[in-house]
């Protein structure tokens, strides 16, 4: 994989980080502050709600950007938004930056994969899309146990200014190592917004929503599940954690490999998948041997959707990808919310802590009929691409 990747996935790594590192410092945030649990869980779902609307709204603003510069900018504001939590000295202004560096998330995943894409030969650029997604999943393996260690022994201030340099790594990353590309030829947003209307695109981006929906109605939830229905210790969900990232980790790689050589039926295996291991975590989830191999397969089978998902999306939006590709990566955020939504009402309305399991297995399947339903009409001729057909994005610089 070109040197250029590394840079990428170094962002990716730092991006990943400050999303999920949230879990392990709340209550150190919540003490510092003065609020609640429940007030300072806020810093995720503003984070979540400002990837679903910066996505698009960045790559808009960028659309007359060339690309290396783009990312290169989104890194900066990257930075600047973990400083401002960092430094934050009222709570208000921490949600500040929290929503500033989130603003970064879509676009920067969604050119970059593009950029990503253009590295490489046309056979391998779901495996280059995968190489820039590993810096998300090792940051659950990696960034987020090391953030949640520094946040209990240093101060939460002490993660998000690790993760502002961090930010400032991947950056210099982008400027010394992503080769420059050529000045966009569009002087419009038209035929980016176009590409939108393309149902394959948008049936696309629904199996996004229903696929990582899935998988969040469920581990949202997974700490009191391992701890009050499993049995585990309090100190043992970390490790835990720690295994379902590595499945992330595992499952990322596999996607993209098997992508490159058969993307519908890693498409259709890996949603399927998703909806049977979560569908056995309703029961397996009694015991502490079965919840700890299913939390990894779990982690494996929704991360091996990422890259026929994203590769998807980009095909369909041929013409005119960049827009597309940002805002699949928002779907993954508003799925997210979506489920941990679900989850939660499914709990308040007495259900039981395993509930989530199987009503998040009903989303990754409905997921699976939409790509039915998709590759149903590429065979009858349907959409931006011909059946079979890997459509090129626009290069990323060559040299």
């Amino acid at each position: 994989m070109p040197l250029a990747l590394w840079a990428l996935a170094i962002g990716a790594f730092a991006i990943g980080t400050t999303e999920f590192v949230v879990a392990g410092v709340l209550p150190e945030v919540a003490d510092g502050f003065g609020v609640s649990l429940s007030a300072a869980g806020h810093m995720a779902t503003v984070y979540a709600m400002g990837v679903f609307i910066g996505a698009p709204l960045m790559t808009v603003l960028g659309a007359r950007v060339e690309r290396k510069r783009m990312l290169a900018a989104l890194m900066a504001l990257f930075v600047i938004g973990n400083t401002i939590t960092a430094a934050a000295p009222a709570y208000s202004l921490l949600l500040t930056g929290r929503v500033v560096a989130s603003f970064t998330h879509g676009a920067f995943f969604g050119i970059g994969a593009v950029v990503a894409a253009g590295l490489v030969a046309p056979h391998r650029r779901a495996g280059a899309i995968a190489f820039m997604f590993t810096g998300l999943t090792l940051a659950n393996v990696v960034g987020v146990p090391v953030g949640t260690l520094l946040g209990q022994h240093m101060g939460w201030r002490a993660t998000f200014a690790a993760v502002a340099v961090l930010g400032a790594i991947g950056l210099a990353g982008v400027l010394a190592l992503v080769p420059r590309g050529p000045k966009p030829e569009q002087a419009s947003i038209r035929p980016e917004l176009a590409a939108l209307r393309n149902p394959q695109v948008l049936l696309a981006m629904a199996m996004t929503v229903l696929g990582f929906g899935g998988l969040f109605v469920s581990i949202t939830y997974v700490a009191p599940m391992m701890t009050d229905i499993a049995g585990f210790g309090t100190s043992a969900v970390t490790w835990l954690l720690v295994l379902l990232g590595l499945g992330m980790v595992v499952g990322n790689a596999l996607g993209g490999r098997l992508t490159d050589t058969a993307p519908v039926a890693t498409l259709y295996v890996s949603l399927g998948a998703l909806s049977l291991t979560l569908l056995a975590f309703t029961w397996g989830a009694h015991s502490m041997v079965a919840s700890a191999v299913l939390l990894f397969l779990i982690g494996a089978s929704a991360f091996a959707t990422v890259a026929p998902l994203q590769i998807r999306v980009m095909n369909k939006a041929a013409a005119a990808p960049t827009l597309a590709s940002a805002l699949n990566i928002g779907f993954f955020n508003l799925g997210n919310a979506i489920g941990a939504w679900l989850g939660g009402l499914a709990i308040s309305l007495g259900w039981g802590l395993t509930s989530p399991n199987w009503i998040g297995a009903l989303l990754p399947a409905g997921a699976l009929l939409l790509a039915v339903v998709a590759t149903s009409l590429d065979r009858r001729g349907t959409g931006a691409t011909a059946p079979g057909h890997r459509a090129e994005p626009a290069p990323a610089a060559q040299g």
